[in-house]
């Protein structure tokens, strides 16, 4: 589903992410773990098309993001780490401004959208002004945004800040309905815990280098991720 080869993104002289290779097959859910600066949103924001970079390949579901950035889109959803929306709009245009991009007809977005804003207990808020809502609302208008053109790959930057626990709740439950229907995620997030639990398999970068992955139990044996993770970011770590 998702194939990075020898990525590597600069920012003027400093290195981001460095000759970074990593997979992800359909129906599994990966976590992407590494302390602020390690290159994780620089990567995602690489693989949505946000960011060009000036080495390496990434294909999603067998289509290059290079070379063909629109049809990669129609395959994706993002979720970034700050749920940045028009607030002229009301959650309700703005959930049909995503429809229309992705081309959804009446009946489907309709339906689309009110199971999933009933999940997520946004209804009787759509006909709002987003600048009048919460952080939390905004984090589930971008959710709800997300699903429902039923994207194939699903790439979150810590998605669960701001939401309460029974939003958190069923985003995990979203997210495992997307992978049983053959999409795979990717996510980055500190909630190590969390992630341990939920996800097949784990990414950890360093300094924008890879330093471990495979699947959870490979990665973390008899630890926890957290003591995994700690024992990394050691500097005489490997």
């Amino acid at each position: 589903m998702l194939s990075i080869r020898n990525l590597t993104k600069r920012y003027g002289d400093k290195v981001a992410v460095d000759n970074l290779s990593l997979s992800l097959e359909s129906g599994k859910i990966c976590a992407f773990i590494g302390k602020n600066g390690a290159g994780k949103t620089t990567t995602l924001k690489c693989c949505v098309g946000m960011l060009s970079f000036e080495q390496g390949e990434i294909t999603i579901n067998g289509i290059s993001v290079k070379n063909d950035p629109i049809a990669v889109k129609r395959n994706i959803a993002y979720i970034p780490d700050n749920p940045d929306i028009y607030e002229f709009m009301t959650g309700i245009g703005y959930l049909n401004f995503i429809a229309d991009i992705f081309g959804l007809s009446k009946e489907v977005r309709e339906e689309r959208i009110r199971r999933i804003a009933d999940t997520f207990d946004l209804t009787a808020d759509l006909a709002q002004n987003v600048s009048a809502y919460s952080h939390g609302m905004k984090q589930k208008l971008v959710i709800i945004s997300a699903l429902i053109h039923e994207p194939k790959l699903l790439l979150m930057d810590e998605p669960f800040v701001g939401l309460d626990p029974t939003a958190a709740f069923h985003l995990k439950e979203e997210m495992h309905a997307l992978c049983a229907k053959g999409g795979a995620i990717l996510y980055s997030t500190h909630v190590l815990e969390v992630a341990q639990k939920l996800c097949d398999s784990v990414v950890i970068i360093k300094d924008g280098k890879l330093v471990r992955t495979g699947s959870m139990e490979e990665v973390t044996g008899d630890s926890s991720l957290e003591d995994v993770f700690l024992e990394l970011e050691k500097p005489d770590a490997v």
